[in-house]
């Protein structure tokens, strides 16, 4: 399925937002633009929300149709725990985190040790932990730890963007992390020039315009055939005020829905 996910509304859900957007808004919106698929990810006010809130937001997924996926940081395993009972609550299936979360950074054999005790409980729920390529961590080592671990719940979340940062080869990551992938995140991304020509600015781009090459991540990876889901994200710089920003955001999505539904 084509999703989309939370850092598709970065702007939108932001205080910079004259009136931000709330996650129910933004699952009516979603499925306003026929998505089905949502993937609440890194969106910090999830795990402050009141229980009724939360049934609230669950109803108002099931109700739209939209299937819901989650997104966290870090392996801490009551962390861990409390996703997968925030994903009990939204019948969601994935989860995607990331070796290292807001606090202090476990080393690997800490990471794996905190995921052999937490992937059991995720197995007999029938919920996929998927951990983030990014760049405080190579992709080798992260496929190591996926491997290591040995779950059959536990596997990638594919972002070729992020490991540009520890100067890794975007094609690369994608290779090295194709057969553990359990859920892609979509972003196009390219370099434009400082002014005065003294360096570059990494950053996202609309997509089909950057650099991502798209087409060799479905033919390395397969997603449509594998039942691998695509969800849209933006790396969007702020364009100057409030009105501009959310525009572009919003058009940027609009893009990345059409480029991808071409080609399915």
């Amino acid at each position: 399925m084509i999703g989309l996910g939370s850092y598709a509304y970065f702007w939108q859900h932001s205080d910079r937002a004259p009136e931000p957007l709330s996650l129910i808004g933004a699952l009516e919106d979603a499925r306003s633009l026929g998505v089905t698929l949502f993937q609440i990810c890194d969106y910090a006010p999830l795990e402050q929300m009141s229980p009724a809130a939360l049934r609230d937001a669950a109803r108002v997924a099931r109700e739209l149709g939209i299937v819901i996926e989650l997104g966290t940081k870090g392996t801490a395993q009551e962390h861990l725990r409390t996703f997968l009972r925030l994903a009990e609550a939204f019948d969601a299936e994935l989860v995607r985190s990331m070796l290292h979360g807001t606090g202090p950074s476990p080393d690997i054999s800490e990471s794996e040790k905190q995921l052999r005790e937490v992937m059991p409980a995720y197995e007999r729920a029938g919920v996929t932990l998927a951990l983030e390529t990014y760049e405080q961590v190579a992709t080798a080592e992260l496929v190591g730890v996926v491997e290591r671990v040995g779950s059959h719940r536990l596997g990638i979340c594919l972002d070729p963007a992020n490991v540009v940062a520890r100067l890794e080869s975007p094609r690369a990551c994608i290779e090295q992390a194709s057969a553990l992938t359990r859920n892609v995140h979509v972003k196009d991304f390219a370099f434009a020039r400082q002014p005065g020509w003294v360096g570059f600015t990494y950053s996202g781009a609309a997509m089909g315009s950057g650099l991502h090459d798209y087409p060799h991540l479905l033919a390395t990876v397969r997603p449509r055939e594998r039942g691998i889901n695509e969800i849209v994200e933006h790396w969007l710089p702020w364009q100057g005020d409030a009105e501009t920003t959310i525009r572009t955001e919003r058009e940027w999505t609009r893009i990345a829905l059409e480029h991808l539904r071409s080609t399915l």
